[in-house]
């Protein structure tokens, strides 16, 4: 005995499709909206199939988020860093939890209104957002000496100063003795000189106009190993390439300079492009690694510090003798669980030191949209699909009337509203189960 789909009882229980059934797919919805809903002598005479598709997924979208159960979870041990990256399909969250060794979930609570992980531009000592050096000049020489090592210059920046040709950027850098030299060029990588000899200040500025970000980390790797064209760079012999992780920025002369890590494995890094600026002197096998900052001071402190949810009181990590004397605790923070709050920004989620190595789960809400497979609706939401597609198609259309579209809108909130309650899932014995507890006595 088969069903709609010719699937037999035999098919179905040695397959791994279980409970498919109670599923339409969003295609079959959109193809039984057209046989019923659009033809001569309907409500709509007219409308392309694209039409329809579109008012479809966006009727799975909305009906996602408060009437299907379309709630997913994730779970990741939280790494040292204390951060999660939010899935692919994330929209937003329901609970956010660690899981302990029996498998009970303690929740966390959010602390978005008291921390959070702002920018953090590079700022010299007055204040100002400029990255500034002392550099020594010769008149007719392109070569620059800076007074001290600046591992945040980085090729392709624009560089300015009374004696420097307006729009030279940097050319080249070199680092040693705890000193930093550069070479100037025009942005078509021609080599232009100074007007002056002596000592200036230089201000360097991102090209894109943006604010330069301390680094979090950078590395100066020497003995590097290149050809032009190739995108792999080899330090021989194998030193630091330890500490270069993907991601990094990579200046130097030889490359673009968006030129990021794509892979490192044993003494080779893979870079992500090998675009040449210029030309490039034979004894430039130096390459600075930048990781841009992530890290605000206010996200270090807030990682690194005891969380006050784990203290009995705000004055030290001691527990009191006597319980429950923590008067004026805000209810939120009457728990040891630990905190989190997202960075919308960056697509992560930051934990609390004391979530550090703790398995988290992630429950959040999806769309319905982000897989194939996912793009099914429950049968006791199918009629509310047909009348918001039938709604969003005909309150869009000119010259509809106006009664057709409120009769369409009034039909689209009752059926939605019938969805709810059925997806709800409320069962009367377990109710009544509950309720034989009512009376329960509250010992004092």
């Amino acid at each position: 005995m088969g069903l709609l789909d010719n699937t037999t009882q035999q098919q179905y229980y040695q397959g791994n499709d279980y409970g498919n059934y109670q599923f339409t797919s969003l295609n079959d919805i959109i193809t039984q909206f057209m046989i019923g809903y659009v033809g001569e002598d309907k409500t709509i005479s007219k409308a392309k199939r694209t039409d329809v598709a579109f008012y479809a997924q966006r009727a799975m979208q909305e009906l996602s988020f408060d009437t299907f159960k379309s709630i997913k979870s994730q779970e990741i041990t939280v790494p040292a860093t204390l951060q999660m990256i939010l899935p692919q399909d994330y929209v937003n969250y329901t609970k956010i939890s660690w899981s302990d060794s029996s498998g009970i979930k303690h929740r966390l609570y959010p602390t978005l209104c008291n921390t959070s992980n702002p920018t953090n531009p590079y700022q010299n000592t007055d204040g100002d957002f400029m990255l500034q050096a002392v550099g020594t000049m010769t008149i007719g020489d392109y070569t620059i000496v800076l007074d001290a090592e600046y591992k945040n210059i980085i090729v392709g920046m624009e560089v300015s100063s009374p004696n420097i040709p307006t729009g030279s950027i940097v050319y080249d850098t070199k680092n040693s003795g705890s000193i930093t030299t550069i070479q100037i060029s025009t942005t078509n990588g021609v080599l232009v000189n100074t007007t002056y000899t002596g000592t200036e200040t230089l201000t360097f500025t991102n090209s894109d106009g943006s604010l330069i970000l301390p680094p979090e980390s950078s590395f100066i790797l020497e003995n590097i190993t290149y050809a032009v064209g190739e995108k792999k760079l080899t330090q021989s012999p194998n030193t630091d390439v330890s500490n270069i992780k993907v991601g990094m920025l990579v200046s130097n002369i030889a490359l673009d300079p968006s030129t990021t890590v794509t892979d490192v494995n044993g003494a080779v890094i893979t870079v992500s492009n090998a675009t040449s600026i210029g030309v490039i002197p034979s004894d430039n096998t130096e390459f600075t690694f930048i990781s841009a900052n992530s890290l605000s001071d206010t996200w270090s402190n807030y990682k690194s510090g005891t969380p006050s949810e784990n203290q009995d009181d705000y004055q030290d990590d001691t527990y009191w003798p006597v319980g429950g004397e923590r008067y004026g605790l805000d209810p939120q923070h009457a728990q040891v669980n630990g905190s989190f709050y997202i960075d919308q920004q960056s697509g992560k989620i930051h934990f609390s030191s004391n979530i550090s190595g703790k398995t988290v789960v992630l429950d959040y809400i999806s769309d319905g949209l982000g897989e194939d497979e996912e793009m099914l609706v429950h049968k006791f939401a199918e009629e509310a699909m047909y009348k918001w597609i039938a709604y969003g198609i005909l309150s869009t259309r000119a010259n509809t009337p106006e009664y057709i579209i409120n009769r369409y809108k009034k039909e689209k909130f009752a059926e939605t509203r019938k969805a709810k309650l059925r997806l709800s899932n409320i069962k009367l014995e377990e109710i009544t189960q509950i309720l034989r507890g009512k009376s329960k006595q509250i010992k004092h």
